[in-house]
């Protein structure tokens, strides 16, 4: 047994984090001991004063090393909050992030019983949205296979194994048919901001991050192309960086979509451009922009 309470323990884990400049030191600290002691938050509150055996102090040693690496918080935990769901994470994909919930709400606003997620990742929004329709089938693409297996495993945690088609393809290679509604957050950090970024950044896919150009190549490929898989009143809908909005939304009016619209997130920066086919066969039309 060591003379060092949980409490200490977590004080001792929040100011290494700190010192590593980690925004949220003690927070963090409390999610990493209890995840290295198979602990619930409410046990963990309870506990503080209990004394630690070695076995312990060593689990929470090898649990923060990777955060001091600053690799993420994610992956140390291996699961991700987003939306109303954790999804297992890792670095084999993109860690999703609250601004992508807007990419969801919006999403929602529609009517669509086949959805098509472009460069899907983990999963995370092919998955939260097929959560929240129980009729919708859809289908996720990735270009890495080791995404795709991640992707699966959330499927089966959340059970949507039945109404999911995870397929390999260069964006639209490999997809057949037609589609309500089209969503993708893909890579859209252009080159030269590449050096700029949280050092957490470093432990992601870099090919979910940038295009290795001006960021984007990806909005190109979709925005041409969706019209060949959308259907008649189905909708585009993109996660865009707060500066892309402008250009996306000249490439959506280019490839003759309608009722364009750049929405922002909760901090109000532009997050999300709509486009729509013409036709209210499926779906609902997208408002007018104002």
């Amino acid at each position: 047994m060591s003379d060092l309470t949980l409490g200490q323990a977590i004080r001792d884990l929040a100011r290494r984090l700190e010192r590593v400049r980690i925004e949220t030191p003690q927070r963090e600290a409390r999610l990493i001991a209890a995840h290295a002691l198979n602990m619930t938050m409410a046990r963990l509150s309870v506990s503080e004063n209990d004394l630690l055996d070695e076995g312990e102090v060593h689990a929470l040693n090898l649990a923060v090393a990777p955060r001091l690496e600053r690799r993420p918080l994610s992956h140390v935990l291996g699961r991700r909050a987003f939306y109303k769901h954790e999804f297992h994470v890792g670095p084999d994909v993109l860690d999703p992030r609250p601004d992508t919930e807007t990419l969801i709400r919006a999403a929602l606003e529609r009517r669509f019983e086949r959805l098509l997620d472009l460069g899907t990742g983990s999963g995370a929004i092919l998955l939260s949205l097929l959560a929240e329709r129980p009729l919708a089938q859809g289908v996720g693409t990735d270009l890495s296979c080791a995404a795709l297996d991640v992707a699966r495993a959330n499927t089966k945690r959340l059970g949507l194994t039945g109404r999911v088609d995870l397929i390999q393809s260069d964006w639209f290679a490999e997809v057949t048919g037609t589609y309500d509604l089209i969503v993708s957050n893909p890579p859209y950090i252009a080159l030269d901001e590449m050096e700029t970024l949280a050092p957490e950044l470093a432990f992601e896919p870099r090919m979910a991050l940038t295009d290795e150009s001006d960021g984007l190549s990806a909005y190109r490929v979709i925005c041409s192309q969706a019209g060949a898989y959308l259907k008649a009143g189905g909708a585009l809908m993109v996660e865009i960086g707060p500066t892309q909005g402008a250009a996306v939304a000249e490439l959506m009016q280019a490839a003759n979509l309608c009722e364009i619209r750049i929405l922002p997130d909760l901090d109000g920066r532009d997050r999300v451009v709509c486009g729509g086919m013409r036709g209210m066969e499926n779906g609902v039309s997208l408002p007018q922009s104002a």
